[in-house]
């Protein structure tokens, strides 16, 4: 039984909070890996233009017998600097998802980056506002923004993007960000939950609190996100990692186990593993 929550995005589309993201899955592999998520319960799946995988991951979802009301696939707009993103790019774009996809709609389109070098994001924007409008997307939001960004979003459109999908973690926790996104009604999407590579999941207190639950460090973190709110998406092409990052329903991790947690990236600006926002436009 999928006994994964969902949360209500801010235009009442329900989100499972835990996904499965398919980043770096090279395409010709991503039926077979996507296709073991979905067999093992996940219903989420986060792809992007960029990954190059839309593809493989539409044949997975059709052909998993999975009903597609049951299905709620993101994918991205990759807003890069090989071109001018006016309107007319942006719905090509979202068309060509689309048909790789193999999908009539997806349940969440983003914008990938706010690259705010360009100042493009905000027409961007209103080429997802008709996207949302036509209904071949359920909800839009963006990616990697900024509390910048999101007040100009904000001050330029009526439309409050449904979710903000950044790097989050224990060492990255991005509470000044997770606080604006309450305040507007943002749901918080976290990318690379588990952090990168062992650092985080080799931690002392991370092993003293799996060790103390009986699971894995993995699936201490993922549960740390879920009870602060955050919608996780971890990654593995493992599958018995696969299902065991989904099989983290059935422990809670007590307040001090939580302060714990917290504290890893407390006083300071945290421990970014992936590009800056405010400077990445590769």
């Amino acid at each position: 039984m999928n006994q994964v929550p969902t949360i209500k995005l801010n235009n009442g589309t329900l989100m499972p909070q835990l996904g499965f993201g398919v980043w770096q899955v090279p395409d010709a592999e991503a039926e077979k890996v996507v296709a073991t998520a979905l067999e093992a319960g996940y219903r989420s799946i986060d792809t992007a233009s960029v990954y190059g995988n839309e593809a493989g991951t539409g044949k997975a979802l059709a052909g998993s017998g999975v009903a597609r009301e049951e299905l709620f696939v993101t994918t991205k707009l990759w807003n890069g600097p090989d071109r001018s993103w006016d309107r007319d790019a942006v719905l090509g774009a979202f068309d060509t998802s689309l048909a790789k996809l193999g999908l009539e709609y997806v349940d969440l389109y983003l914008i990938h980056w706010p690259r705010p070098m360009r100042e493009d994001f905000v027409a961007i924007w209103k080429a997802f506002e008709e996207i949302a409008a036509s209904g071949r997307a359920k909800a839009v939001g963006v990616s990697n923004f900024r509390p910048a960004d999101l007040e100009r979003i904000g001050a330029e459109s009526a439309l409050v993007p449904a979710v903000n999908q950044i790097e989050l973690h224990p060492l990255l926790p991005q509470a000044e960000l997770r606080a604006l996104h309450a305040e507007r009604g943002i749901a918080t999407e976290a990318w690379s939950p588990l952090g990168q590579g062992k650092e985080l999941l080799t931690l002392p207190v991370v092993a003293e609190i799996a060790a103390r639950h009986g699971r894995s460090a993995a699936q201490v973190v993922l549960r740390w996100h879920l009870q602060h709110g955050n919608v996780v998406i971890p990654k593995s092409v493992t599958p018995a990692r696969i299902r065991e990052n989904l099989d983290v329903f059935g422990f809670e991790l007590d307040p001090a186990e939580t302060a714990a947690l917290d504290a890893l990236g407390a006083g300071s600006a945290g421990r970014r593993i992936g590009p800056d926002p405010a400077v990445f436009d590769a």
